[in-house]
């Protein structure tokens, strides 16, 4: 709108800051006269939250503003991009609501409230700036924003994201225009986000029209239902539905306000505590710590607790905890040590608020090994007190620590998930339950390590089966309670035996477990859902499941590959690529792409994605028969040959999975191959084939005599 100058008023002797307006800015002499006006009118506010107007005037046919010098920065280059803390963004809007109130109590519509327009001074007060300028520019923002509609380039000054409805639509304009917009600034202060965003003005226009922003709580969980419902109130599209003034702004503001006082937020991450002891190989000792508290929290029945494939996401990586707790979308965060020296152990714990990251509460405890329970107890009992939930009564224990530090060990290798890292998870159980025999948890280990390379392919599945079957059945003989031991023989019970009944009643006892975990869903969504064409079921249980583990790669994968079988290619391609985004190493994403590209058309990109899972996970030869089957739909039949006798070759070293051929002759046209590989398929009982009526490769196929007869051998016809 102009240039603004550091000046020195030479009458008073005071510094000032100088606004100049060009002469075609005010060359309508009737928009000029309404302007002087209005400013003239702003210049007789008084207001510690409004800028002091000292002079309004005009030299030359160039008008400018002598106003109050301030020193600070804007709103706009406080937020960092991740919000402000909760303190600081209520003390700034009941400020802002401050001034605006007393604004139109004097007549004066700001319409242009936006960041870039709120100081925030050296003492931290919030003053709003410009008010009047706005209405010099509503001429030249209509014509641009005509000409933006008609050709689509147009740019033009000013900041549409912050405009309301009314204001977009060229309608008359009161101060419910700019409540509307004062609750986008209040958005943004919490989230760091734009409410309503685009890739031109024009489609940020629409936006503001005809949708709705996203949730707050889905960005920030720590907010308050009360704040929430505040600001959206203030974005309803109708005027007539939002506070009608100011003061009914400020009273509701200060209510909330108050809430968020008196509430504490029930939301926890812990992350992994930090192995300071000599010996780094008692990682798995300071990460299963970690991970029997989140077990013990879960439980609490008010609590939200995120899950352990989330929450030790951030190791190693060097994140304030407001950004871990924005991605995790949890209020708290509980952070620690572990140092053990022989027989002794340090743990140190602290929970943190994450709203503005102030200590809760802390504690150090020096123990003996022998009293490592009783310090995951004490220090799961007092973040129940702080958060104000009930316990339930701590879980079984081993008979003696060394079973407890072999089971944890297992668990820390397992979750690496190569095939040297559960061999090792293998040895671990085994030599917990030579510890303790009776230990249920370690045979539940047992059975999801035994599941878990058969499903990987890297032994075959009739072969694993009966161990993973035999191991989960004795951990149920301990504890009738245990959701693992329960959802794999569900699995087993649906993709081995074909008994869908039996696998139902399995998968449902895991999921009356009270809370359930993420990686029961992906196997009831993957094993039992799939399968039977459930997909939309499926793909809530991934959403749930995403509720308490938002960066699980497993969950991430299972839910593109719902989309996927719904035939939702585009759905499925932007939830996998945002899934690569995050994880960029993990391969089970990037064949999800790779399977939705492919069914787009996206040929060579899909090559691309699924060549990255090839690479980063050779064992997984079922993704080379997907990109064997790609290349030769890209006219590449040449790669594609060279790539099934690579796999044909692998072979005869070891075992692969039928399936990898089925897929390649379906894209072929090869009927007669596919079939005699499917039926081998069948015979290794491999997991994939239960879900073939998912897969859109075979969807040619589904008349043939023989499609129908392999799925009713599944029961599944």
């Amino acid at each position: 709108m102009g240039e603004v100058y550091k000046a020195r008023d030479t009458r008073l002797q005071r510094i000032i800051a100088l606004k100049t307006l060009p002469p075609d800015k005010v060359a309508d002499a009737e928009r000029k006269k309404m302007f002087l006006a209005e400013a003239q009118a702003a210049s007789r506010l008084n207001h510690p939250n409004i800028v002091t107007i000292h002079d309004i005037s005009e030299h030359d046919g160039s008008c400018f503003i002598a106003m109050e010098y301030l020193t600070g920065t804007t709103l706009e280059k406080a937020n960092s991009g991740n919000g402000l803390p909760l303190k600081d963004t209520l003390k700034y809007a009941a400020q802002i609501a401050e001034a605006l109130s007393a604004a139109h109590a004097a007549g004066i519509i700001h319409r242009d409230l936006k960041p870039a327009n709120v100081m925030i001074t050296e003492d931290g007060r919030a003053k709003l700036l410009d008010f009047g300028l706005a209405k010099l520019a509503e001429p030249a923002l209509t014509k641009a924003i005509e000409a933006t509609r008609s050709s689509g380039t147009a740019t033009f000054a000013g900041t549409p994201a912050y405009m309301s409805p009314e204001q977009v639509e060229g309608r008359k304009l009161d101060s419910r225009s700019d409540i509307f917009s004062y609750g986008l600034v209040l958005y943004e202060m919490i989230s760091g986000q734009r409410a309503f965003k685009g890739e031109s003005w024009i489609s940020v226009l629409t936006s503001i029209l005809r949708e709705e922003p996203r949730a707050l709580r889905d960005l920030k969980v720590a907010i308050p239902y009360s704040l929430e419902q505040h600001i959206a109130r203030c974005l309803r599209k109708d005027p007539a539905q939002r506070f009608q003034t100011m003061a009914e702004v400020k009273q509701d503001l200060a209510e909330a306000s108050a809430n968020s006082a008196t509430s504490e937020p029930r939301s926890i991450a812990v992350l992994p505590f930090i192995n300071l002891s000599p010996d780094k190989e008692n990682e798995y000792f300071s990460d299963g710590l970690a991970e029997e508290i989140i077990n013990a929290l879960a439980k609490a029945p008010d609590l939200k607790v995120i899950a352990r494939t989330s929450a030790f996401a951030f190791r190693g990586k060097e994140q304030d905890l407001r950004t871990i707790g924005d991605r995790l979308r949890v209020g708290t965060i509980l952070e620690g040590s572990v140092r053990r020296a022989g027989n002794h152990v340090r743990v140190t714990a602290q929970l943190i608020r994450v709203a503005d990251e102030s200590q809760l509460w802390s504690e150090r405890y020096d123990r003996e090994m022998t009293d490592i329970f009783a310090v995951q107890d004490d220090i799961s009992q007092a973040i129940a007190t702080v958060l104000k939930v009930r316990l339930a009564t701590p879980q079984r224990r081993p008979e003696n620590v060394e079973a407890f530090q072999s089971y944890l060990k297992g668990l820390y290798w397992y979750q690496r998930y190569t095939p040297e890292s559960l061999a090792k998870a293998k040895e671990s159980f085994e030599q917990a339950l030579q510890h303790d025999p009776n230990y249920a948890p370690a045979y539940a280990g047992l059975a999801v390590f035994y599941h878990g390379i058969g499903a990987l392919s890297i032994k075959r599945m009739v072969e694993t089966a009966p161990l993973a079957r035999s191991a989960a059945e004795k951990a149920l003989a301990l504890d009738q309670t245990l959701s693992e031991a329960h959802s794999v023989l569900g699995v087993i019970s649906g993709s081995v035996d074909y008994d869908w009944k039996a696998a139902e009643h399995h998968l449902q006892a895991a999921m009356a477990v009270n809370p359930v975990s993420p990686l029961v869903r992906v196997r009831y969504a993957l094993y039992f859902l799939t399968p039977l064409g459930r997909f939309k079921e499926a793909e809530e249980e991934y959403r749930r499941a995403l509720e308490t583990d938002p960066l699980s790669m497993m969950v991430h994968f299972g839910l593109a590959f719902a989309l996927y079988c719904q035939h939702k290619f585009d759905s499925a391609i932007r939830h996998a690529a945002k899934s690569v985004e995050i994880y960029p190493d993990y391969w089970l994403v990037h064949f999800a792409l790779g399977l939705a590209l492919s069914q787009k058309g996206s040929l060579e990109q899909a090559i691309g994605s699924l060549g990255t899972t090839v690479r980063l996970a050779p064992a997984f030869t079922l993704a080379a028969g997907f990109l064997a089957a790609a290349y030769a739909r890209a006219g590449k039949r040449e790669q594609a040959e060279k790539l099934i006798a690579e796999i044909r070759e692998t072979g005869t070293k070891r075992f692969v999975s039928p399936a990898s051929f089925s897929v390649y002759y379906a894209a072929v046209g090869q009927p007669e191959e596919m079939f005699q590989f499917l039926r081998d398929a069948a015979k290794e009982r491999d997991s994939y084939l239960t879900r073939m009526d998912a897969e859109p490769y075979f969807d040619p196929y589904r008349s043939d005599p023989r499609y129908r007869a392999l799925l009713a051998e599944m029961n599944l016809g």
